[in-house]
């Protein structure tokens, strides 16, 4: 396109670290801290199968706002650009829901808050992955890099640490990380200042209206390459839905693994901040020195696909030593998601199928995120009902070296 927008990496490698962090951070913190201890106090009967009943219809709700979000995106013409009005709307939306949360009385009107919050979330994720693109073509790694190592590493990990101190206030904290996600989010619209795209030729927008795939069979087939044309592009997906579920099988259960299985008690949340602040600083580490590692021995394949397994090891180690693991797993898993997190966008972009439409794909990509934050619980639900909390770490190993040979099974990229 000659009208495309180019953005200074000064202006959109800030903005692409604290985007992702603000958003992912508190969203990490509520659905792995406050959520399982809000059931817990209203329904701590049933509270596994309630947070599989929350993870399955907010994985749809996702799944749904994601594509409305930036379908939506794509097609605004605004004085802030296409990206920005979508990102901020969903911040403000965000941060509204999770306050309603925090006065829910009953598991209806948490459950309702709660999926106006996850589509609220992917009006944020959709449009913000896509500003990968405005990184120039050589640059675009180090965008991807500063996306995932970095703001994922800090939102994965570092909100984790100040979450666990509102275990006792869970309530509160909802309206807490809520505001701090708005903030955020602004923050970072404001660094990338996205320019205006009213001026937008007329032309372009039709032409852009013309390609817009349809409903049909033939259509949905151009959207999505057959296996033999995009089958890096699959298996670098699998690899992340995988990975992504054997990661947050476990993290998506600490709260129940610290207090049910490993009978932590008073130390719960001592040791989630030990093995949060460990894994936030290999994240940090590796968002450092992954990438320009990876361009100057010209690797990349083999650090992604080998990634996952430390979170196999880590989560063996966890399962096998119990309270003596818990550092074991935090340095394993810091180092594989440190990994996986600075390079895995890397390794997407050099397998799209189609270079024109690399937004499209970075963002069903990044969709991966949020659905395997859904489909894990589920797994992890069933699991735990059928064999008991032990069985949990099973599914992480195994998910985990699924993901990982996927991404080795990729032939495009030679190492």
């Amino acid at each position: 396109m000659s009208n495309k927008v180019v953005i200074s990496l000064k202006r959109l490698v800030p903005g692409l670290i604290i985007g992702p962090a603000s958003w992912l951070g508190p969203y990490i913190v509520m659905v792995s801290l406050f959520l399982p201890a809000l059931l817990q106090e209203l329904d701590a009967e049933n509270k596994i199968p309630l947070l599989a009943l929350f993870s399955t219809l907010g994985m749809i709700v996702a799944a749904l706002s994601n594509m409305l979000a930036g379908a939506l995106s794509d097609n605004t013409r605004s004085r802030f650009g296409k990206r920005a009005p979508w990102i901020v709307g969903g911040a403000f939306a965000f941060m509204a829901s999770m306050t309603a949360a925090s006065f829910s009385q009953g598991i209806p009107m948490l459950l309702t808050s709660w999926m106006v919050g996850q589509a609220a979330l992917n009006f944020i994720v959709a449009p913000m992955v896509a500003w990968l693109d405005f990184a120039e073509d050589d640059k675009k790694g180090t965008a991807s890099s500063a996306y995932g190592g970095l703001g994922m590493a800090l939102g994965n990990n570092g909100f984790n640490v100040i979450g666990a101190m509102f275990l006792g206030q869970f309530r509160t904290g909802f309206i807490i990380f809520g505001i701090i996600a708005f903030i955020g989010v602004l923050i970072s619209v404001f660094i990338v200042n996205e320019p205006s795209n009213l001026e937008e030729a007329a032309e372009e927008k039709q032409a852009s209206q013309e390609k817009k795939p349809g409903l049909s069979w033939q259509t949905v087939k151009k959207v999505f390459p057959a296996w033999n044309i995009g089958r890096d592009y699959y298996l670098a997906l699998i690899g992340k839905l995988f990975q992504g579920i054997g990661n947050f099988a476990v993290t998506g259960y600490i709260l129940y693994i610290m207090t049910d299985f490993l009978l932590m008690g008073d130390g719960t949340a001592s040791s989630i901040q030990l093995l949060n602040s460990v894994m936030l600083a290999f994240g940090i580490l590796m968002g450092f020195v992954a990438g320009p590692l990876s361009d100057k021995f010209n690797v990349l394949k083999l650090p992604v696909g080998l990634s996952p397994i430390f979170l196999a090891l880590g989560a063996l180690a966890l399962f096998l030593l119990r309270d003596d693991g818990i550092l074991i797993y935090a340095l394993c898993a810091g180092l594989g998601m440190g990994l996986w997190n600075s390079l895995d966008n890397l390794l997407n972009l050099r397998v799209i199928p189609d270079k024109e439409r690399v937004a499209f794909f970075l963002g069903v990509y990044n969709l991966g995120n949020t659905l395997t934050q859904a489909i894990a619980p589920i797994i992890a639900a069933t699991v735990i009902s059928l064999f008991g909390f032990s069985s949990v770490f099973f599914v992480s190993m195994v998910f985990s070296i699924i993901g990982g040979l996927c991404v080795l099974s990729i032939k495009s990229i030679g190492r």
